[in-house]
């Protein structure tokens, strides 16, 4: 069931990108943590602005390429929290909920709506 069309799918990756920038200072990560939620912020950011969506920027980046990166960093993220929780020292849960929030966003998007509105 795709419920989430381009647009909708544009703001929650803008909120993302929110998210992510504003973890450590909220939610106190330091050292690896708070790296890896910035440079996910900056990464998110950029797909965002960067693809052809109706809230993209650019429009460089091809919304099933855009589709393809949620689809492995969502699995990723919770794969790495679980896998090697030191490197996330205190933030497992957050990239766990971050990943499965993308998994279901990823799921729940409809990428073909991108060519219609946008």
């Amino acid at each position: 069931m795709k419920i989430l069309d381009a647009s909708i799918h544009g703001i929650l990756d803008y909120a993302t990108v929110i998210v992510f920038a504003s973890a450590p200072t909220l939610l106190g990560f330091s050292g690896a943590a708070a790296m890896l939620a910035y440079l996910l912020a900056g990464v998110h950011l950029a797909m965002t602005v960067l693809t052809d969506m109706p809230l993209g920027l650019v429009k460089i980046i091809p919304m099933r390429l855009h589709a393809l990166v949620e689809m492995l960093v969502g699995p990723t993220l919770i794969a790495a929290a679980l896998l090697a929780p030191s490197l996330v020292m205190g933030a497992q849960g957050f990239f766990v909920a971050s990943g499965i929030a993308i998994c279901a966003v990823w799921f729940l998007s409809d990428y073909a709506s991108a060519k219609q509105s946008g």
